[in-house]
């Protein structure tokens, strides 16, 4: 329907309107033929029937403001399909929407040529931030209009009556009627002559169909514009600042925190639980507003079958079909569509098709299946989408897809902690992405053909890591997450690839220091590996020889035990005790033995191997290096200090002729050889190479590595034995920070650097702090260790020295500094 007026102006337009039109449609020479002349006689009747009726407000007239034939509607049956102006009221609190709000209420107050466009995906608020925003302009007194976007016809028909209600005059409107002026000039030119307005334009999700045809939003020739007097506000889904001009303050809206969501969902059933299982729901649906609201109403009602917070949130892991992303048959409505939490989004995904970009929603599939985690834009390639979509599709298609997805909010960019966006990079909200899995499995006719080209696409990715690289390790950390999706889908159980490509990664973490993600890929790599092989084939017990150094490595010490002893009883009897597989078993054995406390075992082991190597090897090669520098280490727990030192000096010796100063391994082995100096109490010696170790690993690794901190670490235990307790608590209390942070408070390294905290502070004179760290240190290791372990018994030391206030020098145990093993590893 066109614009619809009533007026008595306009039944005279429309009388005219009809004799003209009958005039200039007639035969030709109407006027030498009588017919014709009482004809128009006829019309002229019907015109002043028509003045009749509109004047006494029986009829309207359609369509004289947007063109087109006539026509006369009754007013009765116009007014009741009228939409209303006014603005919806919300429904219930807003919750964790303060800062927004308080931005729009300044920018209510002060426009200043400025306009707002709240946007953001589907689901976030929008609207409810604007309906609250307009409770607040309609308390100031001021004029509140609320037009919902449907089309440009009825957007014309309702800016028209808001500008009627701000008192345009009919004469000038007659004018846009009669096209003497356009329409949005003279609507805009009554706001600006109107103070203390707002004015909503919501769901405007296609700005660049608003119009008038052919402008854009961004010239503010059509019906967006900035205004000084009162305040446009628009809701979009579209997030693009280019397509809203620059007078516009874009706030995009975020998911809502744990604790604002959790409140959401209180508001809508307060008898469901408490506030931290409510904040643990909310945070396991994003923080998406619509999906809290209904979440909440569900849990609600009397019919449900999960009544309580914690019976939803332990739902949703397998019920995510009849729950959230449940199908709904009316869904195909848009006005029905943007309130369900499963279709909303689909309406994106229609008007970027419509807007001739296909591809958002084949590419929005394949990133739904990957993990939650950043995912490296590098992934998506013409090549994936081609293999997916079996259509050829080029670099121009694929950047559209991912641009659009962005301007519609499906899919985000990372910041960092400073807030800055994280480029080459995209993320998803949790629900876009679990719903849009679920439906892609539950409607695709070939659910698993998705997988299986992005699980190749992985693959190649991971080849093109180079583990031994630093800059290889950023690709790593972001590829891990993903691989670790991919190698526990079912689709993926004996993919021997997909395993290797696993390894590789785990194994490029683990030289980043990242243990704990590194335990988790070399698990699924040894799942996929041990359902593809024997158990005696050698790929087999290569990935049970990763698992256990990866365990090792994450403080499961006992567990990377008994796994290598596994392989090393399996290897003897396959290859033969000297094999070199079998030596490197037994080695990184004797490692994990001496991180229990069985340092003799450890040393035995040690001691059989170097023989070995500098027998089949020589003295200079790397694995007989190795074995030095790990005897030494089991020599030096066993209290044999001079002989480790000696050890460690040749194997130092060794590495910096073979591999230069610089070197990882050289790095190791100058830091045990000054671990050996000082257990011979020639602590300066030991502070300068620690220093020297330190500087290196900051500069090549950074200071947050795990490398660097046992650096550090072990550079505060020289300085506090030489005296200087202040500077050596202040490097354990970073070093234990980043521990904490890194690798869990339970971790080794986490509990030897409180545990050296402990001891400076005990030297000091803070006693009590003292025993407070050495209490948390011996609790946890009597759990994890139990009570008679060496490390545990040293702690039970170290706290009863506290307590008496000795802070003795006996209370130093060499067991608690970090000494690092180094072996060769199978790559």
């Amino acid at each position: 329907m066109g614009s619809v007026v009533s007026g008595s102006g306009a039944a005279v337009t429309c009388a005219l309107g009809v004799v003209t039109n009958y005039a200039t449609n007639a035969v030709p020479n109407w006027a030498s033929r009588p017919w014709v002349v009482w004809s128009v006689f006829g019309a002229l009747a019907v015109a002043a029937l028509v003045l009749g009726l509109v004047s006494r407000r029986l009829y309207a007239i359609d369509s004289v403001v947007g063109g087109g034939p006539v026509r006369l509607m009754p007013l009765r049956r116009v007014l009741g399909g009228m939409t209303s102006l006014r603005a919806p009221h919300g429904s219930g609190p807003l919750r964790g929407r303060d800062d927004e709000l308080e931005v729009l209420r300044r920018l209510l107050a002060r426009p200043q040529g400025k306009y707002a466009v709240v946007c953001g995906v589907g689901g976030i608020g929008k609207t409810t931030l604007a309906s609250t925003l307009a409770d607040v302009a309609r308390a100031e007194g001021r004029g509140v209009f609320w037009i919902r976007w449907r089309s440009t016809e009825e957007l014309a028909e309702q800016m028209t009556r808001t500008a009627l209600a701000c008192g345009l005059p009919e004469a000038r409107l007659e004018e846009a009627r009669s096209g003497r002026a356009g329409l949005p000039d003279v609507v805009w030119e009554q706001m600006e002559q109107t103070a203390k307005w707002l004015l909503v334009l919501d769901n405007v999700d296609t700005p660049q169909g608003v119009g008038p045809d052919g402008e854009d939003v961004a010239s503010y020739r059509g019906w967006i514009r900035p205004s000084s007097r009162g305040l446009l506000l628009v809701t979009s889904r579209n997030t693009d600042p280019v397509v809203w001009g620059t007078q516009a303050v874009l706030r995009r809206v975020a998911p809502l925190e744990p604790a604002a969501g959790g409140q959401v969902l209180c508001d809508a059933a307060p008898h469901a639980g408490t506030a931290q299982e409510a904040r643990g729901l909310a945070d396991r649906l994003g923080g998406l507003p619509l999906a809290l609201h209904a979440v909440g109403h569900y849990l609600a009602a009397p019919g449900s079958r999960h009544r309580t917070f914690t019976a939803y949130t332990t739902a949703l892991d397998t019920q995510l079909g009849t729950l959230l992303g449940a199908w709904q048959p009316r869904a195909s409505d848009p006005a029905v569509g943007r309130t369900l939490v499963r279709h909303t989004w689909e309406l994106s995904l229609d008007q970027l098709a419509a807007d001739g970009n296909p591809l958002a929603r084949p590419a929005l599939q394949l990133l739904s299946l990957l993990a939650s985690a950043p995912i490296p834009v590098s992934l998506l390639t013409p090549e994936l989408l081609t293999q997916a979509t079996r259509q050829q599709t080029g670099e121009v298609e694929v950047e559209a897809a991912l641009n659009g997805l962005h301007t519609y909010g499906l899919v985000d960019t990372p910041t960092r902690q400073d807030g800055q966006p994280v480029l080459g990079q995209v993320v998803l909200h949790p629900l876009v992405r679990e719903i849009t899995a679920h439906t892609h499995s539950t409607e695709s006719t070939e659910p698993n053909r998705y997988q299986q080209v992005l699980t190749g696409r992985l693959i190649q990715a991971a080849q093109g890591v180079m583990s031994a690289r630093i800059a290889g390790w950023d690709t790593a950390r972001l590829l891990a997450p993903h691989l670790h999706s991919a190698a526990t889908h079912t689709t993926n159980q004996h993919n021997r690839h997909l395993a290797d490509a696993v390894d590789r990664i785990s194994r490029s973490l683990t030289k980043a220091g990242d243990y704990g993600s590194a335990l988790q890929l070399q698990q699924a790599a040894h799942s996929i590996t041990a359902r593809s092989f024997g158990p005696d084939h050698p790929q087999a017990l290569n990935s049970r020889h990763h698992l256990a150094d990866a365990l090792d490595l994450f403080g499961r010490h006992q567990e990377a035990a008994d796994l290598h002893q596994q392989v090393l009883t399996t290897r003897e009897r396959v290859l033969g005790a000297d094999h070199p597989d079998t030596l490197l078993s037994r080695n990184n054995l004797a490692n994990a033995l001496d991180h229990l406390g069985r340092h003799q075992e450890a040393a035995d082991h040690h001691r059989h191997i170097l023989t070995v190597r500098e027998r089949v090897l020589g003295t200079d090669q790397i694995p007989t290096l190795h074995s030095r520098n790990n005897l030494g280490l089991a020599l030096g727990y066993l209290g044999h200090h001079l002989e480790a030192a000696d050890l460690h000096q040749r194997a130092l010796s060794g590495y910096e002729r073979v591999l230069g100063a610089d070197h990882p391994h050289t790095l190791n082995s100058r830091n045990n050889l000054a671990l050996a100096l000082d257990d011979l109490g020639r602590y300066q010696e030991a502070a300068d190479l620690h220093r020297q170790v330190l500087s290196a690993y900051e500069s090549i690794l950074g200071p947050d590595h795990p490398d660097t901190l046992h650096s550090r670490d072990n550079l505060g235990l020289a300085l506090d034995h030489l005296g200087r307790h202040q500077e050596a608590a202040d490097l354990h209390r970073q070093v234990l920070s980043a521990y904490e942070s890194i690798l869990g408070p339970d971790h080794p390294s986490t509990l030897t650097s409180r545990s050296h905290l402990g001891l400076a502070l005990d030297h000091l004179g803070h006693h009590q702090e003292a025993a407070d760290h050495h209490q948390h240190v011996l609790s946890t290791r009597e759990r994890v260790l139990g009570p008679v372990h060496p490390h545990t018994l040293h702690s039970r030391d170290n706290l009863a020295a506290a307590l008496r206030g000795s802070g003795r020098a006996g209370t130093f145990m060499g067991h608690g500094r970090r000494r690092w093993f180094r072996g060769p590893r199978r790559s």
